[in-house]
């Protein structure tokens, strides 16, 4: 199964008047179950559950419950810390540090770089027609 690594703000939450975007919710099940999920967030450096907690505020129970599938990441100072570069996966970022693409471009990897902006209407489907098929990604 394919890896993705995710975001949360900019990419599972609006930054402004912060909420669950346009087919979040769908978008956030969809992944969760094609998926072997990783957070990449400032929420979550080697604890999920402070992910979880942050994300129950805007999520109901049912999807935060399919939120415990994805997994933490440990990193310092750049993302791609977390990434296991030697594996098959995509990352979803709104904002990535030039450093962090430069560290993606040196190992040829940096259309697994999927950067989302949630102020385009339809973002999430876009998003995920981006992404391997369920068939793909297994």
């Amino acid at each position: 199964m394919k890896r993705l690594y995710i975001d949360i703000d900019g990419v599972l939450l609006t930054k402004k008047n912060i909420g669950v975007p346009e087919y979040g919710r769908e978008f956030l099940k969809y992944l969760v179950n094609n998926f072997d999920c990783y957070w990449l967030t400032t929420h979550c450096r080697g604890d999920s559950l402070n992910a979880i907690q942050y994300l129950s505020s805007f999520y109901e129970k049912e999807i935060i419950e399919e939120l415990n599938k994805v997994k933490s990441t440990n990193w310092d100072a750049l993302k791609t810390e977390g990434i296991d570069l030697s594996t098959d996966f995509y990352w979803l970022d709104d904002y990535p540090f030039n450093a962090e693409k430069i560290v993606l471009e040196k190992n040829n990897l940096v259309e697994r770089l999927i950067i989302v902006d949630l102020d385009r209407s339809g973002e999430l489907e876009r998003i995920k027609c981006l992404l391997p098929t369920p068939a793909e990604a297994h």
